[in-house]
């Protein structure tokens, strides 16, 4: 899992198990999470939380490899990736999403256009995508 982001980009930081931030991150390429992180995390790189990482809070980066455990919201701009040992419980929205067999997850997830993550974009589509029914009695 880490050669494919190492491949896109370099990893520039690394929290190792035993380790416990609290608060907000950012960074730019990759990050890897094997340790402990609780709060907010945002960037236009890729995260990957290790079988060993913890991630309590609001993730809002590029892509997202789990194959640790994730809670709270998860936005991802281009895909998430559950592999097998993965654990999330969050609500999603990604364009994207591979979960692998024996992956949990518990949520909601709201698949958004890639690119079009922001809220308003993903109200937007809801309502492009709403077909009304007529209502018995009224003339339509």
């Amino acid at each position: 899992m880490l050669k494919r982001s190492s491949a896109q980009g370099d990893l520039n930081g690394f929290l190792d198990a035993g380790s416990h931030i609290q608060g907000e991150l950012q960074f730019e390429d990759t990050f890897r999470i094997d340790g402990k992180l609780t709060g907010k995390i945002v960037s236009n790189g890729e995260l990957v939380v290790g079988e060993r990482g913890e991630v309590d809070g609001e993730v809002d980066v590029r892509c997202v490899y789990v194959s640790g455990t994730v809670r709270g919201t998860l936005r991802a701009r281009e895909r998430l990736e559950i592999t097998a040992s993965g654990r999330v419980h969050a609500d999603l929205l990604v364009p994207t999403l591979t979960i692998e067999d024996g992956a949990f997850f518990e949520g909601s997830c709201k698949m958004a256009r890639g690119g079009e993550g922001s809220k308003d974009a993903q109200d937007k589509d809801t309502r492009r995508n709403v077909t009304r029914m007529p209502v018995a009695g009224s003339q339509s």
